[in-house]
């Protein structure tokens, strides 16, 4: 149904965040939104919605345009209903009774284990509340799409569920995605907007070639603009020669001419090709550099839950400087108490030995986890790197405006930030500390594409040692030098992350009643 007209459009709350929008969303268009975190996507997809009105121009709906949103947050009112439940509320109530299939159908779609299907959506996992609300908009028979971060809390199993559910079961509806899952986007859709200081940047491909098409026009654009700098610089300095010459000599032609290269030139000025410049938001890693070869070895090491239970097996394993692990696995299946497991052993050399550890003694460990847990909430920003490292407040102002963060935010509490703003923090803190190690649970949560972009440039200039848990299919290729699966309670290598993939979709496929 979809042919969704903006003409001209502004849009915002108090401040304008995009103008004179024109574009066109049709039947057979799959969308990815992609920008900084607070560019405006979730107002830009709540306009396209019909939620908020337009400060300027105008939205056109066909009539009788049926919606399925999905927003980030959780409905509070769903919070105490059960999953069956939230999901068979979609369908009006008369027809329930005969329609008992089609809610059975849709939890087995989405590979729902019956031991989850009566519990309360507040039980459930962050990942399974996600899908809930997915496999409720399904039976609401939506016209189009509005996904606002679907992959967000979910893990890969159910990322390529969803995946696999968009392109074989909903294949004929419009979709419109906000995420920041670089793979999911080229996937999934068919068309990406750039979302871009005010304006947005259209491409009709998935976003992988839409980013290469996106840079190339900035390279031009960019190159324009230097042509056009370098032309009106040689006008102003023509114009102030010519000045020079008609006050000297007295010429009025000379001075007339000025006058008119001069305003040749202010005319120019304000035709300039205009350019995108990202705000200074960076994220910089440190390497401390370390002489020894065998950073950790591992032999014969059972991997506990904090009760003791042993959850997998590593019969023999070493970290090699300048090699980065990546270790996949189900939910569940350990990779986050592995690396708190190394951590804790970190902090505790001597008492690794007798675990069947060994650990170079010059290693100095950065580490970063899932939840930010291990960042101080209640704390000022600028009170925590200054206690961190006694550098006096104007060096730590310097340092946390140079890594983007406003002095207006400065005596912010930390856990009053944004969870990209955090994000931001744990890498900073990282880089001030200078490891030669890192072990990181999860990355790239919070971050934007732009902030994975950097972390994975980071990570490969720096060159250290890592060993890494990350959902993030690019960012896991892209710096993993050696992959790792736990499966049947050990520890595997693997050639490739796409073995994994493969295998976990098809155990998900075989374990559904369809």
């Amino acid at each position: 149904m979809p042919q969704i007209r903006f003409e001209k459009v502004a849009f915002g709350y108090i401040d304008i965040l995009f103008s004179n929008v024109t574009l066109t969303i049709g039947d057979n268009d799959r969308i990815g939104i992609v920008g900084n975190n607070g560019c405006g996507k979730s107002t830009f997809i709540k306009c396209i919605a019909g939620l908020i009105d337009p400060l300027e121009g105008r939205v056109f709906f066909p009539k009788g345009l049926k919606f399925g949103f999905i927003e980030q947050d959780i409905p509070k009112q769903l919070m105490d209903k059960n999953l069956y439940n939230v999901i068979s509320d979609a369908i009006p109530e008369e027809e329930r009774d005969h329609s008992i299939w089609k809610i059975e159908n849709t939890l087995d779609v989405f590979k729902a284990p019956l031991t989850i299907r009566q519990k309360t959506i507040k039980e459930l996992s962050g990942g399974w509340q996600r899908l809930a609300l997915i496999a409720r908009m399904v039976l609401s028979h939506p016209d189009i799409l509005l996904l606002d971060e679907p992959t967000n809390h979910l893990d890969v199993a159910k990322i390529l569920v969803l995946e696999q559910w968009l392109n074989e079961q909903v294949y004929n509806i419009p979709l419109i995605a906000i995420s920041h899952d670089r793979t999911f986007l080229s996937n999934c859709t068919n068309k990406t907007f750039f979302l871009r200081g005010t304006e947005i940047r259209e491409y009709n491909y998935s976003y992988s070639r839409a980013k290469q098409l996106l840079l190339e026009d900035d390279h031009a654009l960019s190159a324009r603009r230097a042509k056009e700098l370098k032309e009106l610089n040689r006008l102003k300095r023509s114009a102030h020669d010519l000045r020079q010459i008609g006050v000297n000599n007295y010429s009025d032609a000379a001075l007339k001419k000025s006058i008119q290269m001069a305003k040749r030139a202010e005319g120019m000025e304000t035709q300039l090709t205009n350019i995108h410049v990202e705000e200074k938001r960076s994220i910089k890693l440190s390497n401390s550099g370390i002489h020894t070869k065998r950073l950790i070895g591992m032999k014969n090491v059972d991997i506990l839950t904090p009760e003791g239970a042993v959850i997998f097996h590593i019969s023999h394993l070493d970290i090699m400087q300048g090699e980065r692990l990546v270790i996949f696995g189900a939910n569940g299946s350990g990779k986050s108490q592995f690396l708190k497991y190394i951590k804790n052993a970190m902090r505790d050399i001597d008492s690794a030995r007798t675990l069947g550890m060994t650990i170079t003694p010059s290693i100095k460990m950065g580490y970063i986890d899932q939840h930010l847990s291990h960042l101080p909430f209640n704390i000022f920003l600028h009170d925590y790197f200054n206690d961190e490292f006694s550098l006096g407040n104007q060096k730590i102002t310097s340092i946390l405006v140079n890594a983007g963060f406003p002095i207006s935010i400065h005596r912010t509490k930390i856990g009053v930030l944004s969870h990209g703003q955090r994000a931001r923090v744990a890498f900073l803190m990282l880089h001030l500390q200078q490891p030669n190690f890192y072990v990181m649970d999860e990355p790239t949560n919070h971050l934007d594409i732009d902030g994975q972009e950097q972390l994975e440039s980071e990570i490969l200039e720096q060159g250290a040692a890592s060993i890494v848990v990350s959902h993030d299919r690019v960012f896991s290729e892209n710096i993993g030098t050696k992959f790792y699966e736990i499966k049947d309670m050990k520890l595997l290598a693997i050639d490739h992350p796409d073995f994994f993939y493969k295998n976990i979709l098809q155990s998900s496929n075989s374990k559904a009643t369809l």
